[in-house]
């Protein structure tokens, strides 16, 4: 399977979907952030891997418990992923911190002040 294949695209969608509907509906750990959005989600071509970019609105150590609190649920998540989306493999998952929805807010507010 190529890595931008149609199959990829919806698989990585899906896990996406999938992924913010537990952390956001059944996962109920207080170290995880109210304001936790999965970004994006990339699975390797064999399944076995997953990268799950996470973005977290709030301050600094907002955003190291939501990780925290998210490396710790690791396993529960990855059960109830098993349970909701039918693959062969059911993939690893890494939570990674992304920062570009913040720096792009930051942006606009610098070019806003530029333009007035």
């Amino acid at each position: 399977m190529r890595k931008n294949s149609i199959k990829n695209t919806r698989i990585n969608g899906e896990v996406q979907r999938e992924l913010s509907r537990i952390i956001s509906r059944e996962i109920k750990d207080p170290r995880i952030a109210p304001m936790t959005s999965v970004v994006d989600a990339v699975v390797t071509s064999d399944l076995k891997q997953c990268k799950a970019y996470i973005s977290v609105l709030g301050d600094q150590k907002a955003k190291d418990d939501t990780l925290a609190g998210l490396n710790s649920a690791v396993g529960y998540i990855r059960r109830e992923l098993a349970h909701s989306i039918n693959l062969r493999n059911t993939p690893e998952i890494t939570f990674v911190l992304d920062d570009s929805i913040e720096y792009g807010v930051e942006m606009s507010k610098k070019i806003d002040e530029l333009n007035k």
